[in-house]
C-alpha cells in the first residue's frame, strides 16, 4: 500500500515475517518506545497474528483504531498508544 494511502501515523512496523509470540513482542516494544496518543501501524499476516496482536494490544489498554485489509493478503492494524 502506498504510504500516501495509509492513515496518519507516528511509526510503522512490519511483522509479516514473525511468528507468535514474537508478533506481539515486536508490537509491544514499538509501543513502549512511543508517547501516549501516538499512532502505530503494524503490518501483519496470518490467522494467529490477526487474532492475537489486536487482542493483546487492547488488553494492554491501547486503542484499536482500524484494521485495513491489503491487496496482498496482509493487514495493517492501526493502534493508538494509551
Amino acid at each position: 500500500m502506498p504510504v500516501s494511502l495509509l492513515p496518519t501515523h507516528d511509526k510503522a512496523i512490519d511483522i509479516t515475517a514473525e511468528i507468535c509470540p514474537m508478533t506481539y513482542v515486536r508490537t509491544r516494544l514499538a509501543l513502549d518506545a512511543m508517547q501516549a496518543g501516538q499512532v502505530l501501524l503494524v503490518k501483519l499476516k496470518g490467522e494467529d497474528p490477526l487474532r492475537n496482536v489486536p487482542r493483546a494490544a487492547a488488553d494492554q489498554g491501547h486503542e484499536l483504531l482500524d484494521l485495513l485489509e491489503q491487496p496482498d493478503g496482509t493487514h495493517v492494524l492501526v493502534i493508538q498508544k494509551a
